[in-house]
Formats: C-alpha cells, sequence, structure tokens
C-alpha cells in the first residue's frame, strides 16, 4: 500500500518506497487490508493545504514525512460511503485550518487508489454524474420562467448551478429527494456550519445562507412541483440555510395546504430537533419523515459542536421521541468521525439513545471539518478508542431494528431488501 501524496502544484503520486498511513484523531495508525475499498466513483482526490505527508520508511520501517515541499492528500466520498481513517498527515503551519471537507486516507495498491472506507448505502441516487448537466440547465430556465416570482426557486438555481448541490438539482429534475429551503435564522452555532461563520472562526463557509424569509406560496409552489410521484420526498432543511424549525408558522400553514392537495410523497425535515413545541406542530401537522441532526449522544461533546441557543440534549430527545410515537419515520444525520465517534463511551451513549428515541435509521455521514480545530473544543476520550469498522459491527449488534445507512428514505426502504441494491 503506498503512500499517496501530492506536489504544491495539485499534481498526485504514489511513493514507490513509503508505505501509507492513516489517522484516528491525533493518533497516526496503520491502515489495515479489511479496511479499504477501491476508490468510490464520484469521489474526489485532494490535496491538504498545510500539511505534510506522514508514511512508513519501507526500508527501515520507520515512520517518516515525506522529505521536500510534498502535501498528504486524501479522498472525499460521495454519499454512501463512511470513512474509516483521516489521512496521514503533520500540519506544516499549525495556525492554519484546513477547508471544510471530509478528508479520507487513500492509497495506492494494484495499481488503483483505495480508500479506507466502508458501503454504507446505495450510492446511485447521490452520485453527481447521474446530474445532467444540460437536463438541470433546462429545468431549471423552466421553473424559473414559470415562477417568476418565486424566490426560493432564484436562490435554489445558484445552489443546484453554482454549488452544484445534489439536493437543489434533485427539486429542478423534479426527482428523489428535493430542497425547500425556509429559514435564514437558526438556534444554534455550529462550530462547523457551513453556511454561516463568524470572521473570528478562522474558517470560510463554502455555502452563502439565505437571506429572506419567505412566502407560505413561494413554499408551497415547490412541494407541489415536487410531490409528483409515489417515491418523491420535499424536504425542508438545507445547508444553505438555518434551522427550519425557526420557521414553524411558515412550514405548519405550507405543509397543511398541500396535503389539502395532493397526498403523493413524502415530506421531511432536516433538523436539530431543539424547539421541541415547533417540532410537535410540524409532525402535527402531517410530516411524514425526520432527520435530526447530532454529533454525540454525550451533552459535552453536543453543546461544544452545537452551541445550542435555549435548548439541551433532552429537548432533542423529547422531540424524536414525540414524532416516532405519532408515526413519523425518525432518523439522526450522525456526523462522524474516526478517533471520536469511534470511542467507548460515545458509542455505548449513542446506543442509548437510539434504543429510547425509537429511531429507524442512523444516517453516518462524514464531518467537514478541519480535525485539528475540532479536537481542540471537544472533550478528551474517556474510555478504549475501538475504531469505526468495529463501531459499525457493534450498532449492527446491539441495534438489529436499526439500519445504517446514509441519507433519507421513503418506507418503502426499510421493507425491501436492501442488500440487493448495495453494489459498487
Amino acid at each position: 500500500m503506498n503512500l499517496v501524496y501530492s506536489d504544491s502544484q495539485g499534481n498526485v503520486f504514489d511513493h514507490p518506497d513509503y508505505l501509507a498511513l492513516g489517522r484516528n484523531a491525533e493518533m497516526i495508525t496503520e491502515i489495515m487490508e479489511d479496511e479499504l475499498i477501491p476508490l468510490p466513483e464520484g469521489a474526489t482526490l485532494v490535496s491538504l493545504p498545510f500539511t505534510r505527508p506522514v508514511g512508513i520508511d519501507a526500508e527501515t520501517g520507520d515512520m517518516k514525512l515525506v522529505p521536500g515541499d510534498y502535501h498528504a492528500v486524501g479522498a472525499l466520498l460521495p454519499q454512501g460511503f463512511t470513512r474509516l481513517l483521516l489521512p496521514g498527515y503533520v500540519k506544516s503551519d499549525k495556525t492554519k485550518a484546513l477547508p471544510l471537507f471530509g478528508y479520507t486516507a487513500v492509497v495506492w495498491k494494484d495499481d488503483a487508489f483505495y480508500v479506507a472506507a466502508r458501503l454504507t448505502d446505495n450510492p446511485y441516487f447521490w452520485n453527481p454524474i447521474h446530474c445532467d448537466v444540460t437536463e438541470l440547465e433546462s429545468q431549471v430556465k423552466t421553473l424559473t420562467a414559470k415562477y417568476p416570482e418565486n424566490r426560493l426557486y432564484a436562490h435554489l438555481s445558484n445552489c443546484a448551478l453554482g454549488y452544484e448541490c445534489l439536493t437543489a438539482s434533485n427539486t429542478f429534475l423534479q426527482r428523489w429527494e428535493g430542497a425547500v429551503p425556509v429559514s435564514y435564522s437558526c438556534n444554534a452555532g455550529c462550530f462547523g456550519c457551513i453556511s454561516e461563520q463568524p470572521d473570528e472562526s478562522g474558517f470560510v463557509a463554502p455555502q452563502t445562507r439565505m437571506n429572506f424569509k419567505p412566502q407560505i406560496e413561494e413554499i408551497t409552489q415547490i412541494m407541489l412541483e415536487h410531490l409528483r410521484t409515489p417515491e418523491s420526498i420535499i424536504s425542508f432543511g438545507q445547508g444553505c440555510e438555518g434551522e427550519p424549525s425557526t420557521q414553524a408558522a411558515l412550514i405548519i400553514p405550507a405543509i397543511k395546504q398541500v396535503r389539502e392537495q395532493t397526498k403523493m410523497g413524502y415530506i421531511n425535515i432536516n433538523t436539530n430537533a431543539g424547539l421541541t413545541d415547533h417540532i410537535r406542530g410540524i409532525v402535527d401537522a402531517g410530516l411524514d419523515l425526520m432527520r435530526v441532526s447530532t454529533i454525540s449522544a454525550l451533552d459535552d461533546h453536543y453543546n461544544a459542536y452545537y452551541k445550542p441557543r435555549a435548548y439541551t440534549l433532552k429537548n432533542v430527545e423529547k422531540s424524536l421521541r414525540y414524532a416516532t410515537d405519532k408515526g413519523v419515520i425518525t432518523s439522526i444525520n450522525y456526523l462522524v468521525f474516526p478517533g471520536v465517534t469511534d470511542r467507548e463511551e460515545e458509542i455505548e451513549a449513542m446506543i442509548e439513545f437510539v434504543r429510547r428515541t425509537g429511531l429507524k435509521l442512523i444516517q453516518l455521514r462524514n464531518l467537514n471539518i478541519d480535525p485539528e480545530s475540532y479536537l481542540g473544543i471537544i472533550p478528551k476520550a474517556r474510555g478504549e478508542l475501538l475504531g469505526m469498522k468495529q463501531m459499525i459491527e457493534i450498532f449492527e449488534q446491539e441495534l438489529p431494528d436499526v439500519v445504517l445507512g446514509s441519507y433519507s428514505h421513503t418506507p418503502k426502504f426499510y421493507t425491501s431488501d436492501r442488500n440487493a441494491t448495495m453494489v459498487l
């Protein structure tokens, strides 16, 4: 397994004399053969700025930095794949933060790239290759012309064509899970927020947050356009907005109006679920699916990352339990990070949290963050570090009725043969 690295121009090489290493949080570690899969279709190799690659000198067996002006290389995985290890590197400038992406260890073996990852869901639906740009541009023109006064369509057109957001693209392609952002405000100050960062954070938000309050008619127009097939999903709560439940006064009447006109498809919300009273109203209006973002079931870790404003993790749990009891299919958007999520105490707490809330799906999502910055704000490990692979196996054993996946699904998914579609 040769180390993969890049020069200052971004050219990627494999090193014939150095074996690849990975990182589990702060610990440089060996990469095991059973942790590797071929580089998935839709993945991207990127150079990690301000880093030096670390490997094993094949001749001496010593851990060494690759000499010269070279950088570590990582892979950015498409949805459906869970990262098991970070790339092996050390910072060359510790004052600099890496851009907000989920870097995965990559190696060269058998004349091909491999990554330390695991297939956890069918990658087909979120593979960028299945988004035809020509068709997308045509559909953007069609729908923005049909609804020239709808600011949400105008906003989503930039998300689809500028940011290449697949959920926004689905809204125009009128398929699968589509987006309907509603909120410019948030009741959390997430350390890794991708749509809004304070100037002093050192991060650059990769997306611009929406800056207007939509009208109910703008919301319902998008919902009715999208909910045209039995398997369609329309989702409140996108990367370009704040917390959608802060706009419950818009969401509740929008859902009611749409459901008076069609029973087709499913209505989903991606939420932090901290505003329990608002979530109850949204659930009662006719919500079908709810995905709740979390990074931990431990208060100190959760609070360090989310910086919740006027709510606690207990509110999140109450919201999930209420939705589950009302028949909503609930899941968590579990932001996972090698060396943190696979800590013994984290695993134990999450298993109990899942059991108490009755959710059906754990969506394992690779945390996009600068590793050093993240590790600097969260509690230190209190128990044994088990590794991501073993963590997943423990979840499968301890939570046999809970599905491990990577994105939201319609109810049919939970009764079908999921394994038949899990192909590389």
